[in-house]
């Protein structure tokens, strides 16, 4: 049976959520999510394995038009998507090249390479805000409509329960809150430029969303940009 959750969190917002650990040692879950425009076409962001019951639900959705690489780390299964979508154009962040293995694979825009202000296609949908200062170079996605917030790496929410409820046995979780001093500790530890890291949480901040689906630990589904702003207190006062 397979180990991945997926869920409908909000309107045209599927979550695909199974087990992952870090190192695999430390118990952090992992989750794609897929958007459905408002042109029809499909945006993931490929962070978890393509398996039969993933491409099953994405197909419904529709044509997959984005991939998407949230940061530096998460590309794993990059070419996996590509090759189930090859038409789907790659967008994705510069770092993550040198981190491949197939140093072949092409991408079809790159945060961190292109200039600041390129459009990719799915603005009118999903804004973003890419974050040099970050260690991982996390790119923060704000879908308009759902007022959800997708990141990868910028903020935890653990233990993961969601993402480890398929699972066949027992798996111990630590806790990781975005209002805890660790959290806190945790994101200063992994900026590389301080000023860059309150302006871009501060976009982030300032944007309007509820929830926010990561791809590690539990979704939050109410007081978001309140967690936003717990986690990023020391860039954001």
């Amino acid at each position: 049976m397979s180990e991945t959750v997926i869920r409908e969190v909000a309107k045209d917002v599927w979550t695909f959520s199974r087990p992952f650990a870090r190192y695999g040692v430390f118990p952090m879950g992992g989750r794609s999510t897929a958007i459905k425009l408002k042109d029809g076409g499909v945006w993931v962001l490929a962070s978890t394995p393509l398996d039969n019951e993933t491409k099953t639900k994405i197909n419904e959705l529709g044509n997959v038009k984005y991939i998407i690489n949230p940061d530096a780390v998460h590309h794993l299964y990059l070419s996996e998507f590509k090759r189930a979508y090859p038409d789907a154009k790659v967008i994705g962040v510069a770092d993550t090249i040198r981190r491949m293995k197939d140093q072949t694979f092409r991408f079809d825009g790159l945060w961190g390479r292109d200039p600041p202000d390129t459009q990719y296609g799915f603005e009118e949908d999903i804004k973003h805000c890419y974050f040099p200062g970050f260690r991982n170079k996390d790119v923060a996605f704000l879908h308009v409509s759902s007022k959800s917030l997708i990141e990868a790496d910028l903020l935890l929410n653990l233990p993961a329960t969601e993402q480890y409820s398929k699972s066949p046995s027992w798996i111990p979780q630590a806790t990781l809150k975005p209002d805890s001093w660790a959290h806190q500790k945790v994101i200063r530890g992994v900026s590389v430029d301080i000023e860059a890291m309150k302006r871009d949480a501060r976009t982030v901040a300032s944007w309007d969303f509820d929830r926010i689906i990561p791809c590690h630990g539990d979704v939050i589904e109410r007081d978001g940009n309140k967690a936003w702003k717990d986690a990023y207190k020391f860039f954001i006062d």
